[in-house]
């Protein structure tokens, strides 16, 4: 094997509930690679993993808005008058946004 740039084996055994511990590890770098994650953890020590959830949230509500906006110019256009309860709807969403975004700064803490 010349040429190889790692030369160096180091091998060790877990149990079988290790090993799936480690997997599901993997999966939340994503990688397929066991080789790499182990090597990067052991080089590196950790790694830092991002919670999306607010994120995803926050999204799902924007979207939300953009389809109310766009059924509400639909009909404004059709017929000239804006709804309050379209209005009161968006305003409810909005608020919801900023829950979310001011949820996330205070876990950012």
């Amino acid at each position: 094997m010349s040429g190889r740039k790692r030369t160096v084996q180091v091998k060790f055994y877990v149990t079988e509930d290790e090993r799936k511990l480690i997997e599901e590890k993997m999966k939340l770098v994503p990688t397929n690679n066991m080789a790499a994650y182990l090597r990067k953890i052991a080089i590196d020590g950790y790694i830092i993993q991002v919670d999306h959830t607010d994120i995803k949230a926050m999204t799902a509500e924007i979207q939300k808005i953009g389809v109310n906006v766009n059924q509400i110019a639909r009909r404004v256009n059709a017929t000239g008058n804006a709804y309050k309860e379209d209005l009161e709807e968006i305003k409810g969403v909005l608020a919801e946004i900023w829950r979310l975004q001011r949820l996330s700064l205070l876990k950012a803490l």
